[in-house]
């Protein structure tokens, strides 16, 4: 974890609740490490997974991976293949599955689902469905093929660039939202509703900008990058103190918009992606 340590260093020590080597499989991670999650969502709670770590680690690969490969799908279409297999398997119920996929780039989000890519998206309140994106496109799907069609058209709308670390680098943070609605009626003969959430946030890729040689459009696009996930870790620090009076949402529309999924109460995995390499 610390290739290029000082003689004279402390080796520090990491705590994960699983570690996953080079011969571990797509399959064996979602299965041992996400399926539980996604079954929650599909009881009506929401779940967020984040794939976090520097830039061409394999972030986009763990999330996405190839689809029509079992051995290669990633979490997004091994999630999907989860929620439909168990749609199909259920006779009591009707379930509603749509899909959106956001991403922030330069700190202003954009639907990568609408054909004006250069509309930013506000991010609003209500008092009783909570934070939201206005405007932002949902598109009901009906089966493993059509929420996969929504991910490839949301996927070749992302920001990628070069940076001297990797020649297609994720530029942005991109959210790939299942909502998953569920209604059956129940012993007492009333009609019962149940809305779960999933959140797929594909990181952008987290480097220092002496590594990367970043100037000029590529360094702005560095710093609100590393700006978003300092604050990510600002949250999520003082979350874990328990003693914080402040936390600060509000620094990063990244964490503005997850506000409810991060929190004590949230349901959140984090898959953090790393190389043992000296340039890393």
């Amino acid at each position: 974890m610390n290739p290029k340590a000082q003689p004279d260093e402390t080796p520090r020590r990491f705590t994960f609740d699983a570690v996953y080597g080079e011969d571990s499989t797509q399959r064996e991670l979602y299965d041992e490490t996400f399926r539980n999650l996604i079954n929650s969502v599909l009881e009506g709670f929401n779940g967020t997974i984040f794939a976090y770590g520097q830039t061409g680690t394999g972030k986009t690969f763990t999330i996405q991976g190839v689809k029509d490969d079992p051995e290669l799908r990633g979490v997004m279409p091994n999630s999907f293949d989860h929620i439909f297999g168990h749609i199909a398997a259920s006779k009591d119920a009707q379930y509603l599955v749509r899909a959106s996929y956001l991403e922030i780039y330069k700190e202003e989000i954009r639907d990568l689902l609408h054909r004006d890519q250069s509309k930013h998206l506000e991010i609003k309140e209500k008092p009783d469905s909570g934070i939201y994106v206005k405007d932002l496109s949902s598109v009901l799907t009906k089966s493993i093929a059509e929420i996969q069609k929504v991910m490839n058209i949301g996927y070749q709308n992302r920001s990628v660039g070069a940076t001297n670390m990797n020649e297609h680098s994720s530029r942005s943070h991109a959210i790939f939202i299942v909502t998953i609605e569920c209604s059956r009626i129940g012993t007492d003969g009333e009609q019962h509703i149940r809305v779960g959430k999933l959140n797929l946030v594909d990181l952008a890729g987290s480097e220092r900008q002496s590594k990367t040689l970043s100037e000029g459009e590529r360094l702005k696009e560095a710093t609100k990058i590393n700006l978003s996930l300092s604050t990510l870790g600002n949250v999520i620090s003082a979350l874990v103190d328990g003693k914080s009076t402040h936390i600060p949402y509000r620094d990063s529309k990244l964490t503005r918009l997850l506000q409810g999924e991060l929190s004590v109460e949230g349901l959140v995995h984090f898959l953090v992606v790393c190389l043992q390499v000296n340039r890393f």
